[in-house]
């Protein structure tokens, strides 16, 4: 009875000398041991600096990482790991966010395809520059430097890669910014409409209808083209953009009126086109967000554009800014208005592509917006208040004549200075007179 303690004593000892050399086998076990400088390492040391490098940014240790793979790039130009870091710097860049970090980023991924644009890695280098300016944009009434960006970096991504997996998707966000350009555009389009200023609207309005065909309002954009030449007394005119309803969005709610209206004019009524009818239709099916009654009033505290009645189908148009405004009327600067280059100008409503037939009625004769809307009585247009510099001189008095003062040898520099003084108030109220003149006669013809 006495042995049984101390046999007790030693086995607790016992056991507890065994848990504790048990704990020190495993500690041992999972401890991991840094082999990079042992002679059995044969890992090469820059895909250590890459491994070590991408670990640190996939924990958010962003300028740690970049460190380590510019340190790669500097100390291993040939390294087989060259091209992946420029990337993975340009991704870190992305992932960051913030202005200043995407800008570096859009830089990283453009030097990434100028050094290797025959990798598989450079059209995903190029859909994230154009991204890049996709998640920058702002609101369609606010500026559109991103958006522009944005559709012309789709617009390259689509044209070098058209069989890249993420062309869909390049696809889908062109439609997107392109919505959102559209949208700016007829917003302006649409004060001047209301203000009643059909110049200006109709300068906004005739190239968007052109280059967004697939905008959700092209067919509302068309109607006021329609109505804005119509009571100008261009029948022929309108009834081009009411065919192009019925043509080209037969679905729309403005159909019955525009096809109305065509039977008013005396116009034949054209036969939808099949294309369009099934474009219509799809995306009439295409399930879409639905707007609750708060989300307007929420949109303020949101900077991004709203994107959701964008077209869900059909090609978005591929052509730079500024390439497909061939045959379209542009207004330019003191209210004149010039026919695409300005060099033998054809067509002054050709809503259609470069290279297609403008529509049924519309007008070939070379005229202007301005000789369409403010000047239906024939005369050539100059203006809304301008003249051409030859009617200034053969109407200007103080140009025609010269004063006596001038004119005299022995006049002194004062009488110059008064001369002078008196020539420039003349002309500014000769202009005022002419001016007030052709306005006068624009409210005869066309009141606003």
């Amino acid at each position: 009875m006495r042995r049984f303690p101390l046999l007790l004593v030693i086995f607790a000892l016992a056991l507890a000398c065994a848990s504790e050399c048990s704990a020190q086998i495993i500690f041992h076990k999972k401890k991991k041991v840094d082999k990079s400088t042992a002679a059995t390492n044969t890992v090469e040391p820059d895909k250590q600096l890459y491994d070590k490098a991408m670990e640190d940014i996939k924990h958010g240790r962003h300028e740690v990482g970049r460190l380590g793979l510019q340190t790669l790039i500097n100390t291993y130009p040939d390294s087989e790991y060259l091209a992946k870091a420029k990337l993975a710097i340009a991704d870190s860049y992305f992932r960051e966010g913030g202005s200043a970090n995407i800008t570096q980023a859009i830089n990283g991924y453009k030097d990434f395809i100028v050094f290797f644009p025959f990798l598989p890695e450079a059209g995903y280098a190029q859909m994230q520059v154009a991204m890049a300016n996709y998640n920058e944009m702002t609101k369609a009434d606010r500026d559109n430097t991103h958006a522009l960006d944005a559709e012309a970096e789709f617009q390259t991504f689509l044209q070098k890669y058209p069989k890249d997996p993420l062309a869909p998707q390049a696809e889908q966000r062109l439609r997107e910014v392109q919505e959102v350009l559209a949208e700016g555009q007829y917003r302006i389009a649409y004060y001047y409409y209301l203000k009643g200023d059909r110049r200006a609207a109709a300068g906004r309005l005739m190239p968007l209808v052109v280059r967004y065909p697939l905008y959700s309002k092209s067919d509302t954009a068309l109607w006021m083209l329609g109505d804005i030449f119509e009571k100008s007394e261009r029948k022929d005119v309108a009834g081009a953009y009411y065919a192009q309803i019925i043509k080209n969005y037969p679905l729309s709610v403005r159909a019955g009126d525009a096809r109305g209206k065509l039977k008013a004019f005396g116009m034949p009524v054209p036969q939808p086109d099949p294309k369009a009818m099934e474009w219509m239709k799809a995306e009439q099916n295409t399930p879409r967000t639905h707007e609750s009654v708060f989300h307007k009033p929420l949109g303020i505290l949101h900077s991004g554009p709203d994107v959701h009645m964008a077209a869900a189908h059909g090609p978005p148009n591929l052509q730079p800014q500024g390439e497909d405004q061939t045959g379209i009327d542009i207004l330019s600067g003191g209210n004149r208005s010039t026919m695409g280059t300005g060099k033998g100008s054809t067509g002054i409503v050709a809503t259609v592509k470069t290279g297609e037939p403008a529509p049924a009625g519309s007008s070939t004769g070379g005229a202007t917006t301005e000789d369409v809307i403010s000047n239906s009585s024939g005369d050539s247009a100059t203006g809304t208040t301008g003249t051409t510099g030859t009617d200034s001189q053969a109407s200007d008095p103080a140009q025609s004549s010269t004063p006596a003062d001038n004119t005299s040898a022995d006049a002194s520099k004062a009488d110059n200075t008064q001369t002078t003084t008196d020539n420039s108030s003349q002309n500014q109220n000769s202009n005022q007179k002419e001016s007030s003149s052709k306005k006068k006669g624009l409210r005869k013809i066309l009141p606003w």
